[in-house]
């Protein structure tokens, strides 16, 4: 089947689905400013480690393209830091983010020596473009190494989403299970539905009911319960980031589902490209995580549900320690414990 465009480069334009809206209405966003794309990003229009990175190196092709072609190069350079600068904080987070604005950054300090301003905007796009590409190569690799951890498994348990919608194809956590699909083997899947925004129930859901698998999805409470009646035979999930001893940011919620897949032996898989590891981080405890609006968890999608004056905690991620973790599934391979050993040995 013709899978969904999450983002897309066309007529000077980056497209995106804006994954607000989902499920009941699926529309395109047409990103034609850097403050569109800031706004994107830090409202979850489009969201998601890997689909965030392009989206950001994108936003700066967005953010250069009206910069005089004849204007001058030291110019232009200040333009694009300060704009790098400015995406930067639509998110905290998300690694991926950090990493794709620094790839444009040295890719454009390379080429600025040997190329015009106009020229250097042409090729601003080709490396977003490659980025975008060298992700749905890389998502569906992963795919094919999560398979091979979850293809003797039924039944799989994911949290938030990690899938299509949160690369640029296939996803990460989901890509075994499209994998697995067009190999003629169907799992069930439980997805959490992922408060306080629900991405589990209206975005996994979504694509992967689309995609003709089987879906049933509950509320992240009711996580421990399917475990305990022997329903998941495994647990796979995204991440947002990964320091160097395997320790593992994702959606909030995340941690709680690894401990209960540890009460009950069920194996706890995290899928990841190789751009979402940190290795400048020596553990988990140094992962800023955002604090997001209290309007999510106390107006639930537009209705009132705690009262004013009442205080909310709302941290958007947490953070998975490394021995809750079963291995950690990258385009490079397939990374066991000991991590801090083997996450230097696969990535450098």
């Amino acid at each position: 089947m013709e899978r969904l465009k999450t983002i897309d480069w066309k007529n000077e334009t980056v497209t995106i689905i804006d994954q607000t809206r989902l499920p009941e209405d699926l529309s395109y966003l047409q990103i034609e400013t850097v403050e569109q794309m800031h706004e994107a990003i830090k409202q979850l229009k489009v969201r998601g480690a890997p689909a965030i990175g392009i989206a950001a190196a994108f936003g700066l092709c967005v953010a250069m393209k009206t910069f005089p072609d004849q204007g001058s190069m030291n110019d232009f350079l200040t333009l694009l830091e300060k704009n790098i600068d400015y995406l930067a904080g639509s998110r905290p987070t998300a690694v991926n983010l950090f990493w794709a604005l620094e790839r444009v950054k040295k890719f454009v300090a390379k080429e600025a020596c040997d190329c015009t301003v106009e020229q250097i905007k042409k090729r601003m796009i080709d490396e977003a473009v490659a980025i975008l590409e060298e992700d749905r190569k890389t998502c569906r690799t992963i795919g094919e190494n999560g398979f091979e951890l979850l293809k003797d498994k039924s039944s799989i348990l994911t949290h938030c989403n990690a899938g299509g919608l949160a690369t640029s194809e296939y996803g990460t956590a989901l890509a075994p299970i499209y994998i697995a699909r067009e190999r003629g083997v169907f799992f069930k899947v439980f997805a959490d539905e992922t408060r306080p925004l629900l991405q589990g129930a209206r975005i996994t859901a979504f694509e992967l009911s689309r995609a003709g698998i089987e879906t049933t999805v509950i509320c992240d409470n009711m996580a421990a319960v399917v475990m305990a009646q022997g329903l998941v035979d495994a647990v796979i999930v995204g991440a947002d980031r990964i320091t160097a001893n395997g320790d593992t940011a994702n959606k909030i919620g995340t941690y709680g589902v690894a401990l209960l897949a540890k009460a009950h032996n069920i194996p706890f898989f995290v899928a990841a490209p190789s751009s979402t590891f940190d290795l400048s981080l020596n553990s988990g405890e140094k992962i800023p995580i955002e604090q997001r609006n209290r309007e999510e968890v106390a107006a639930f999608f537009g209705k009132v549900t705690v009262s004013e004056g009442v205080k909310v905690f709302n941290p958007a991620f947490d953070v998975t320690p490394a021995e809750l973790i079963k291995a950690i599934v990258t385009e490079k391979g397939i990374i066991y414990p000991p991590f801090t050993k083997n996450i230097t040995m696969l990535l450098g």
